[in-house]
């Protein structure tokens, strides 16, 4: 029996909470695991209490016709990151690592070249986690430092989107 590695691992279970996801555009799942053992997880949804997009039948942000990456502010939903990072403690986050998987609702399939929004770099970089794991295939991923996104501050580019 060969095993699955460490990060497809974690990825996979990240991947397991987008049945909970009620974006209608692209769902993700998060996984923030420090030492081997996971911390919190969370998926894309709206803030308790309020009506899904999926029960309202229409995304806000899709029907403005806004382009993948801007304007998460018209966002109903929660992000998956912000979810997980909000499910626990900051003590538990310093040096974690977050692994992130997106669907895209329209074709099932992940999305590629997928990065946290400006908002969810922000907590990941408060909340102390140290590297943020993105699966691009099903067996292939990307690992990010955090500490770029401290060094390479996009917010001051003037560049949307990613």
């Amino acid at each position: 029996m060969q095993r699955r590695d460490k990060e497809n691992y974690y990825l996979d279970i990240a991947q397991s909470t987008l049945s909970r996801g009620t974006c209608l555009r692209r769902n993700f799942g998060a996984v923030i695991v420090k030492n081997d053992e996971i911390i919190s997880s969370g998926y894309t949804g709206a803030p308790r209490g309020r009506e899904n997009c999926c029960d309202l039948g229409f995304c806000q942000r899709e029907k403005l016709n806004i382009p993948r990456g801007e304007r998460y502010e018209l966002c109903r939903s929660v992000h998956a990151e912000a979810n997980a990072i909000i499910s626990a403690a900051r003590r538990d986050m310093i040096g974690a690592t977050l692994y992130l998987v997106g669907i895209d609702q329209k074709t099932g399939e992940l999305v590629q070249n997928s990065n946290p929004c400006a908002m969810c770099k922000r907590l990941i970089i408060n909340a102390g986690i140290k590297s943020v794991v993105i699966r691009d295939t099903s067996d292939t991923y990307r690992v990010v430092d955090v500490n770029s996104w401290i060094e390479n501050d996009d917010s001051l580019s003037g560049v949307f989107g990613y």
